[in-house]
């Protein structure tokens, strides 16, 4: 990174901002965001704060703003620009991602899934890979789609399997459109109560 925006509300700093202030990289340049200044009912409590603000982090700026007003959003702008110069691309011109065909996989799986559930589907709701084979111009998939409870199953699969078959059917011809091979995909639905606050459970399914 070359900057770091760290945005709070004008005049006010909490334990959370507290947390979020110590990941800040010291050898990096960072710009205060005072937002919601038009909430400050005295603008002379301003100074004494970006000072007291200025001892807990070397601060390269203050920008103190509102961003309902375009007038501050742009004056932010014109702020952070001499700090972002222009460098060589990070990636080939027609690079569409720098993630793995298995990511991109589990991610339309997901994007389906919760597309075709709507607001049913708690987005503790995961998806996992089991298998990503290449064979030829074959990819053979094998996944498994992760919920909480029984019910949120029953969402899922839909009656008589419909809703499972349709994220299933519309994932294979997204993916065989992006790779441009057939795809054999099979997905499967497991309940783990819980897993989302399980160290144990986020690491098997990749988070870290």
């Amino acid at each position: 990174m070359d900057l770091v925006l760290f945005m709070v509300e004008a005049g006010r700093f909490g334990p959370d901002d507290e947390r979020v202030l110590a990941l800040l990289p010291p050898d990096k340049p960072a710009i205060l965001v005072a937002n919601k200044l038009d909430a400050v009912a005295r603008r002379t409590d301003i100074l004494p704060w970006l000072q007291a603000m200025q001892q807990r982090h070397a601060f390269a700026e203050f920008v103190p703003m509102s961003s309902t007003r375009p007038g501050d959003v742009e004056r932010l702008f014109r702020v952070v620009e001499p700090y972002l110069p222009q460098q060589p691309w990070f990636h080939d011109e027609d690079a569409l991602t720098d993630r793995s065909d298995k990511f991109m996989a589990a991610e339309l799986i997901r994007e389906k899934l919760f597309r075709l559930t709507g607001d049913e589907l708690p987005y503790s709701a995961t998806v996992v890979v089991e298998k990503y084979e290449e064979e030829g111009n074959l990819r053979r998939i094998a996944a498994t789609i992760v919920v909480e409870r029984d019910a949120h199953k029953g969402m899922v699969i839909g009656d008589g399997g419909e809703r499972l078959k349709r994220i299933g059917s519309e994932t294979r011809q997204e993916l065989e459109s992006l790779t441009g091979s057939k795809v054999f995909l099979e997905l499967w639905v497991k309940v783990r109560s819980g897993w989302a606050d399980s160290e144990e459970h986020l690491r098997s399914y990749g988070y870290e």
